[in-house]
């Protein structure tokens, strides 16, 4: 240590160098900003809080209820998901021990469900008992709205072009629509309709701004231009169906227009991230945020999945992203990259610069992202839920977890590892041929993608009476095999329609799952690549939503309250001391002064615990490509150390980056996701001569026909039973 009076120069150049490390990462962490995301779920609501390199700091999580009175009719309390949020905002903020003040962004995703308040702001009872206040929110998955929405996609309106040809019972609208035939209509006409995600910018800043992400993908909102659009809302379209109320008032019980008929501008309809306003005062009190935090406009939850996942960086070089990275600009480089983002469902989102239709997949949806692009939205109906369900009805599912439980490893794991197992004791080629002769359709849920029939249903070939833990593993290998080779069908219909999907960015547990990412990425021979964070993409991409707000706030109003009272919250650092890569655009500014930190929220691969198999049964079957391109199978040996994941820095965002292409919201939203998303791991397609791609081909051609078989069934049998009722 240092002596009082010693001077610098005394020090040896070790010593001098340790000093001057030392004093630099005092002052980097002077200039750290931090920003907050919150993801409402379902089930419950989260909260993470981020530093301006994109390390997750602390992540908290508090359920939520649901009700359900009467079959189809679910509901959820706004007061109690706003009072959730702020638990867990709070606690993230606590347990991170980041300065209050230093927090400058917050940004809100949600699933789309349908919030309703009155002109005075108050919870408004939504049914079945109207009654009850507290139940305001229909959720996305209530299903009372059957018939109203049948009689609107009846009128085969313009605007449902846009959401895959027809609006689902899950949308907003049909909601409404309901309320307004149930409802008593002096309480009706009182109402006021949110979106989740936009209901919580609008509690956070006291500003009714929507965001085109809930207004055109689940309310049927075009933007300017499309279609002839002026006003975003349709007359024509909320008349016909019943709605007129909707018109009203220049559209106030839903927004307002984009742009009103007299040419007026109207209220402000925002793309992901676009800035709202500070923090209201009372919502930065029950948040316990500064009232200099400023909110961005929220997405709907799997676009936030997207924002969390479609700009991570690889240390093994992929051809196509490459080439894009040299061909574009800006949020154009986003274009090509698929979204998948999987829990219990799986949804599909890409970007295109131009619309593309496309069956069975809803969209095209302009500006939901950015200004001037467009977004479609693919889905799988249960995919999580399917693998859960295959399992937990087979016979052999008690054993199963005894067995798991007993090798202390997740039950995808064992299975994965029983199969390999099989592979030795049936003498078969690989773990993909052990189901050859096992022809497994899936969708036992209906089809959202891309047939886009809720009527279909699972059918599987090849079932014998074998009630074993092998013949469970196998089953289990044929829902994998179906996932897979359903994204195969998705994809294959978008890139047919004009899409060039390039890549596939993974998020959610499915991703830990070795075994499916090696089927996804032979099946549809793309590469796929894992993020850095795995379960809390979601919320992540919420977070940088925020930190897209505070960076356009800093750009666009330097001379506000606000920057001032920014400002005070920091610390110049002293310039002589900061590495070289680091001296420009620190202050407020983003960057990756350093490497992406471990963290409880980090998955080191996509198969987590694949080590641990290795260690049992030997080298697992299905490798993933690791930052260096070689195949990660297994753990290090007894004595030796695994060697540290790291990436390659990057540039620092700052004005000098942003000034280098127009003004585009999109741009500056892409230049936050690049900065701070972080690694991403790859899983490469086999070559395609290899035995196992050669196969999946042949059975691709099986699954399609069970498809189309399945239709042909039905339609045969629906005309006997009409001629049997004439």
């Amino acid at each position: 240590m240092r002596h009082r009076g010693q001077s610098r120069s005394s020090l040896s150049i070790a010593q001098q160098r340790l000093l001057s490390q030392s004093m630099a990462a005092i002052s980097l962490e002077q200039t750290m900003i931090y920003y907050v995301g919150v993801d409402v779920g379902t089930g419950s609501a989260r909260a993470c809080i981020i530093d301006n390199t994109g390390n997750i700091l602390s992540l908290a999580e508090k359920p939520i209820q649901r009700e359900q009175l009467k079959p189809n009719y679910i509901t959820q309390s706004s007061q109690e998901i706003w009072q959730a949020i702020c638990h867990c905002v709070k606690s993230v903020v606590r347990e991170s021990g980041v300065p209050v003040e230093k927090i400058h962004g917050i940004g809100f995703d949600a699933t789309c469900s349908l919030v309703v308040i009155d002109d005075e702001e108050k919870e408004v009872g939504v049914g079945p008992v109207f009654s009850n206040n507290d139940q305001n929110i229909v959720l996305w998955m209530d299903h009372r709205a059957i018939a109203e929405t049948i009689e609107i996609n009846a009128t085969k309106d313009k605007c449902l072009k846009y959401v895959g040809g027809q609006m689902s019972v899950e949308m907003e609208i049909p909601k409404i629509k309901w309320l307004k035939n149930n409802m008593p209509k002096e309480k009706f006409d009182r109402c006021r309709f949110f979106d989740l995600a936009d209901y919580l910018t609008f509690k956070a800043t006291n500003k009714d701004t929507r965001s085109f992400c809930s207004t055109v993908c689940k309310q049927g909102l075009l933007p300017i231009g499309v279609e002839g659009s002026q006003e975003g809302w349709s007359r024509e379209f909320l008349t016909n169906i019943g709605l007129e109320e909707l018109v009203e008032n220049d559209f106030a019980k839903i927004g307002g227009s984009v742009k009103t008929s007299e040419g007026r501008k109207g209220r402000k309809f925002l793309s992901a991230g676009e800035y709202v306003g500070a923090l209201d005062e009372e919502a930065a009190v029950e948040l316990g945020l500064p009232d200099h935090c400023v909110v961005g406009s929220g997405v709907i939850d799997a676009y936030a999945g997207w924002v969390g996942t479609v700009a991570a960086q690889t240390d093994i070089e992929l051809p196509e992203l490459v080439k894009s990275d040299q061909t574009k600009k800006g949020i154009d480089r986003a274009t090509g990259r698929l979204a998948a983002v999987a829990g219990t469902s799986t949804c599909h989102i890409a970007l295109s610069r131009d619309p593309i239709f496309v069956n069975g997949v809803w969209g095209p949806y302009r500006d939901v992202m950015a200004p001037g692009f467009w977004c479609a939205e693919g889905g799988q109906s249960c995919t999580g839920a399917l693998l859960a369900h295959v399992m937990s009805t087979h016979p052999a599912f008690t054993e199963l977890s005894h067995l798991s439980d007993a090798a202390n490893i997740s039950k995808f794991d064992y299975l994965n590892s029983r199969l390999e197992s099989l592979v030795q004791q049936r003498g078969e080629r690989s773990v993909v041929s052990l189901a050859k002769y096992l022809y497994f359709y899936g969708d036992y849920h209906g089809n959202r993608s891309p047939i886009a029939d809720p009527s279909m249903r699972a059918a599987i070939i090849g079932q014998s009476m074998d009630n074993s833990i092998d013949d469970l593993a196998v089953m289990y290998l044929g829902a994998c095999e179906f996932i897979a080779q359903q994204t195969r069908q998705i994809v294959e219909k978008m890139c047919a329609a004009g899409h060039e999907i390039s890549s596939i960015f993974m998020s959610g547990g499915q991703c830990r799952n070795g075994l499916l990412m090696r089927l996804l990425a032979d099946c549809t021979g793309l590469p796929i690549i894992i993020p850095r964070y795995i379960d809390a993409a979601v919320v992540f991409g919420s977070a940088l939503l925020g930190a897209v707000a505070s960076e356009s706030f800093n750009s666009h109003h330097v001379k506000s309250d606000i920057t001032r009272r920014r400002k005070s919250s920091l610390t110049d650092p002293d310039p002589s001391l900061l590495p070289s890569a680091s001296k420009k655009g620190l202050f407020g500014k983003l960057g990756k002064a350093r490497q992406d930190l471990p963290s409880p929220y980090t998955a080191p691969h996509a198969t987590s615990s694949t080590s641990q198999i290795a260690s049992t049964t030997g080298s697992f079957p299905f490798p993933v490509v690791g930052e260096r391109g070689e195949a990660i199978s297994e753990r290090p040996q007894d004595g030796e150390e695994e060697e540290p994941i790291s990436f390659k820095p990057v540039r620092a965002l700052n004005q000098e980056n942003l000034a280098s292409h127009p003004h585009n919201n999109g741009d500056e939203l892409w230049n936050v996701m690049y900065q701070m998303t972080g690694g991403g791991k790859v899983v490469q397609p086999r070559s395609e001569d290899d035995p196992d791609r050669i196969l999946l081909n042949a059975k691709y051609k099986i699954f399609l026909d069970m498809a189309d078989t399945q239709r042909k069934y039905r339609e045969a049998i629906d005309k006997v039973e009409q001629a049997l009722r004439e």
